[in-house]
């Protein structure tokens, strides 16, 4: 029978070593430098293939499964959904399981592996079997006796060995549980997935071994000295240490030996994300040599303002979840260098471990090539704030009478999320994660600040974890962004967080909190600008309110990658909540990373980088000034400045420039602007890596800015010759109107008030009826607006011509009507004028005057929708050649760009508006020049709103026998309000009455 620790708080491990600082012992000084963890002569791996039986309960177990000898085989490490075992499932907030703690499910899956390992064990060693992530459990055996328990999926569990082994062939067999008791905390916003997925070995110890230290470092206010010393445990009675100090340049400094020392060092290269200046203490005693790369920073906070080094600094970060496609959680080495080398090309200078403590080489990673980073707990409760709370029924009724019984329902439902922060039953649990945490990572530089986890309410258990904390490691930040929230009938403590920290709050509350007097935390978004499919329309913003105040300190977007699972290997299609069955699951709320699951940057990591870019420029007077953003480097010691100056798109002058400028400071460019002379004249400089930076390569553009100094773009040199003058034959019939030109004829529907029909030459241009448009594939951010959208009709309007009039004279038609765009079931959506003129030379004036109903939601878009044939090439300028919108045009530029609709299609795993281009001045094809009085916006596709609507992953699309050409008077901005706050007013459609004009000229 199977000891039930599983279901017992109480029992969190069972003959596991303590918590304690991860290193890997090597056998000499030359193998700790030169030398990977796995090729230590102390390091024996354990990964690779496993006998593998899985149970779909626990239940099913023999009484002797230890002697059961397993069949199938796993690759250790990986989660058994990603081999073909149980399925994935997808889900946010809500427990995958019935909210019933200490309980889980009866049908409880479990498997075993199994493997065997040859070792002569040596008297004077021990041995310590490490597993570096288990979910969500583990029983331990080794030649079919019972070593221990352990939980903390995210967490090293190891185990001392050392009398369970035997000279030659020994067994281990591990029985990995599902669900515990455990995952009432690990409720973390991820596919769900299970087993053993990190690296398992064992590490050959001496007798009195050591077990732990704890490096200490602390800088000088003037930075110009720092003290370090050591605090080492063994196993059983202290031992001397010999060591030595090397410099980043790999110098010996300092050497020396005993148990209690402290080095002082004057002249100090200090750490930062920028320059990640890494000195090297190996520790030495008996046959063991310990090599602990350390990094001297100094991180404090002075009236609000968060400082690292004596620098105010911003986090420019991203939240991280360990995912692939293809091994689940099971990240290696290079997984993750791809990651940090996409980061660091993309100006992200910060991550938060979301939601669990990453594998512990990854900090290492991090100190090495330099990101700051919030490192959290293996913690969260979500899912305990959606429990059932009984609601009256007369309280369902939103009216004043019931206000404050509404008031006490939401905070009774509030209670309940607090439900594991102040449980008695839980509280060690709490805190045990916490100590795993922080004693595992306690050695790495890079992380700034501890986190004591997320979303999971706030109470006692927290207040004793953050008190914790602050006790053993005064020197880092500790964050927890619950607390803010008075969720109970508790009196929140926060004396031992550091931080105000919210989510998704709009630049709007930043401004509000630092309006208001006395004296304040250093404000940090923890999750901000949800990078759900085409997203981060609010980045510049919220750069902009970053800047504006010191106290705020930046933030880290929601998040790095999509995660999506391969629904079929072979054919490699990414999948989503729902996709493989499941219940309860929460759709595509998954696919919201900056990059896709295979790790392809969409156009909102683009857009933040440049948001991000380390230099800035602007326009002053006669001069172009320049700000460093750079929090340690000089510009000269960092980038190279390209510039171009263009006029009416041909270039007139460029170079390149090498300027001396402070971090934080500005400076003028040595640049002559040309005299405004009526052409549009823009100055282009780009930002390049002047020499190889922690991965990136020398010449990388980290970013550019774009400048328009005057004027705006003459079209005159792309006007078509005018046709020969040949009067125009005009014929009105009961409902259509057909007009004809020797090289041109087009038709007019007097019931829709459009145009039915242009040819060109025998050749048809509209390959259907010209539309009114309104309607776009709703982005994934359109997810609340889109229930208003569709409740007033938008989706499904059409054009209904009350009235129209022909006045033809002889050169040019005139056609004037009076139109609405009208949804069955719904009132009027717009009431329209709409002037259509038709002259001898090809052109053709399509003139709009609209006025909106004041009580409807702002419109998706307004604009015209073209049928064109087929395999069309466009020309046009405006901001390219990635898709831009009013509020997402950082990553993109001013130009004269060239596409088809397939090329200018940008992929969502779930389909979705996509690919528009804002700021433009004209499309032209083969066949016309399209432009108006104004910029506008166009998209180019082969697919339909419809289409895209239809259908729920990219990969079901069905092209449209038609391209599809949107020109938009305006279209509303992107946002990011998927989980986050709603549009911007400035970004939306939301005039109610407008003009615009277009003109399609005929050559």
């Amino acid at each position: 029978m199977l000891p039930n620790y599983f279901e017992n708080p109480e029992v969190l491990h069972l003959n596991t070593t303590p918590h304690h600082a991860y290193f890997i012992p090597h056998p000499s000084k030359h193998s700790a430098l030169a030398k990977a963890r796995e090729e230590s002569d102390y390091f024996i791996g354990l990964n690779g293939n496993w006998n593998f039986a899985y149970f779909d309960s626990y239940q099913d177990l023999p009484q002797d499964f230890p002697a059961l000898s397993p069949k199938d085989s796993i690759p250790v490490p990986s989660n058994w959904q990603q081999q073909g075992y149980d399925r994935h499932q997808y889900t946010n907030i809500n427990y995958p399981i019935p909210f019933d703690p200490p309980y889980v499910p009866l049908q409880n899956p479990c498997a075993l592996y199994r493997r065997s390992f040859h070792l002569q064990p040596r008297a004077d060693k021990r041995y310590l079997l490490n597993f570096e992530g288990v979910d969500s459990c583990l029983y331990l055996y080794i030649n079919r006796r019972f070593v221990g328990y352990s939980q903390i999926s995210h967490c090293s569990s190891e185990f001392d060995i050392s009398t369970y082994l035997c000279a030659g062939e020994n067994e281990i067999m591990v029985l990995v549980l599902k669900w515990c008791d455990g995952s009432y905390l690990e409720d973390q916003d991820k596919f769900r997935m299970s087993g053993i997925f990190r690296d398992v070995f064992i590490l050959c110890r001496e007798q009195n071994y050591l077990q732990d230290f704890f490096i200490r470092t602390q800088v000088s206010p003037d930075l110009q000295r720092a003290q370090l010393w050591v605090e080492p445990v063994f196993s059983q009675h202290m031992r001397e240490i010999e060591y030595q100090l090397l410099d980043p340049q790999g110098q010996l400094i300092q050497e020396g030996r005993g148990n209690q020392w402290q080095i002082e060092l004057r002249d100090i290269r200090l750490w930062n994300a920028e320059d990640p200046q890494l000195y090297s203490l190996i520790l030495h005693y008996g046959e063991e040599f310990i090599l602990q790369r350390i990094g001297l920073r100094r991180i404090e906070i002075e009236k609000g303002i968060l400082l690292i080094n004596r620098q105010a600094i911003k986090f420019r970060g991203v939240n991280r979840h360990d995912s692939d496609p293809h091994s689940g959680y099971a990240i290696g080495r290079e997984q993750a260098i791809a990651d940090l080398r996409l980061m660091k090309a993309h100006n992200i200078n910060a991550i938060r471990s979301a939601h669990y403590p990453n594998s512990p080489w990854f900090a290492e990673l991090c100190d090495q090539y330099g990101f700051y980073l919030i490192s959290e707990s293996d913690i969260e409760a979500h899912g305990a704030s959606m429990q059932y709370v009984s609601v009256p029924e007369q309280s369902i009724l939103l009216n004043v009478k019931n206000r404050c019984e509404h008031e006490r329902i939401r905070q009774q439902t509030i209670d309940n999320f607090c439900y594991f922060a102040r449980s008695p039953l839980f509280k060690q649990a709490i805190l045990d994660r916490t100590y795993a945490h922080l004693e595992r990572d306690k050695n790495r530089t890079s992380i700034v600040i501890w986190s004591l986890g997320n979303e999971s309410g706030y109470g006692e258990n927290f207040e004793a974890a953050a008190a914790w904390v602050k006790t053993r490691d005064p020197s880092r930040l500790v964050h927890y962004e619950s607390a803010i929230y008075q969720h109970s009938e508790h009196q929140n403590d926060l004396r031992h967080l550091d931080f105000h920290s919210e989510m998704y709050a709009a630049p709007e509350d930043i401004e509000a909190y630092f309006g208001t007097e006395g004296d304040k935390k250093p404000f940090l978004l923890c999750e901000y600008s949800h990078a759900m499919g085409n997203s981060n329309g609010d980045a510049e913003d919220y750069f902009q309110i970053f800047e504006r105040y010191p106290g705020a300190c930046g933030g880290f977007v929601w998040e790095w990658c999509d995660h999506s699972p391969y629904l079929d290997q072979t054919k490699k299609k990414l999948a989503y909540g729902g996709d493989f069955g499941e219940y309860p699951h929460d759709g595509n709320f998954c696919v919201d990373g900056l990059v896709s699951a295979e790790r392809i940057p969409h156009s909102n990591l683009r857009e933040l980088k440049n948001v991000n870019r380390p230099i800035r420029a602007e326009r002053k007077g006669d001069k172009i000034a320049v700000r460093n953003y750079l929090d340690f480097t000089d510009i000269a010691d960092y980038l190279i400045i390209e510039y171009e100056f263009s006029q009416n798109t041909e270039t007139i002058r460029s170079g390149q420039l090498k300027i001396r400028c402070a971090p934080h400071q500005s400076v003028f460019l040595p640049l002559q602007l040309p005299p405004p002379n009526g052409q549009l004249q823009l100055l282009d400089l780009r930002y390049r890596l002047a020499k190889a930076a922690p991965l990136l390569e020398e010449g990388h553009i980290l970013g550019f800015d774009q400048l328009t100094l005057s004027g705006r773009l003459n079209l005159s040199h792309l006007l078509p010759a005018q046709y020969a003058a040949a009067p125009l034959q005009t014929e009105e019939q009961d409902y259509h109107i057909h007009i004809r030109h020797p090289r041109f004829s087009c038709s007019f529907d007097k019931n829709s008030g459009t145009l039915s029909a242009l040819e060109k030459d025998g050749r048809a241009l509209l390959q259907r009826p010209l539309e009114f448009n309104i309607w776009r594939a709703p982005t994934d951010n359109d997810r609340l607006i889109s229930e208003c959208w569709q409740n007033a009709g938008y989706d499904r309007a059409y054009s209904r011509c009350y009235a129209s009039h022909l006045q033809a004279y002889g050169q040019e038609v005139l056609i004037r009507t009076r139109c609405a765009l009208l949804a069955v079931s719904k009132s009027r959506i717009l009431t329209l004028e709409a002037d259509y003129r038709l002259q001898n030379n090809g052109r053709i004036e399509i003139a709009l005057r609209v006025q909106r109903p004041q009580a409807l939601p702002y419109l998706p878009r307004f604009g015209l929708r073209l049928f064109l044939s087929k395999q069309q090439k466009l020309e046009y300028f405006a901001y390219g050649p990635d898709e831009s919108y009013i509020d997402k045009r950082q990553a993109t530029k001013l130009s004269i760009y060239r596409t088809d609709a397939a090329s200018n299609h940008r992929d969502y795993l779930k389909p979705q508006e996509n690919g528009s281009h804002w700021g433009c001045e004209y499309i032209k094809s083969e066949d016309f020049l399209l432009y108006s009085d104004q910029a506008f916006s166009f998209n180019f596709s082969p697919y339909s709103q419809e289409e895209l609507c239809a259908k729920t992953h990219n990969y079901k699309l069905s092209e449209s026998e038609y391209d599809i050409l949107c020109i938009d008077y305006k279209m509303s901005g992107i946002g990011s309000n998927s989980c986050g706050p709603a549009l911007k007013q400035a970004y939306r459609l939301d005039e109610k009455q407008f003009e615009c004009r277009f003109l399609l000229d005929l050559y």
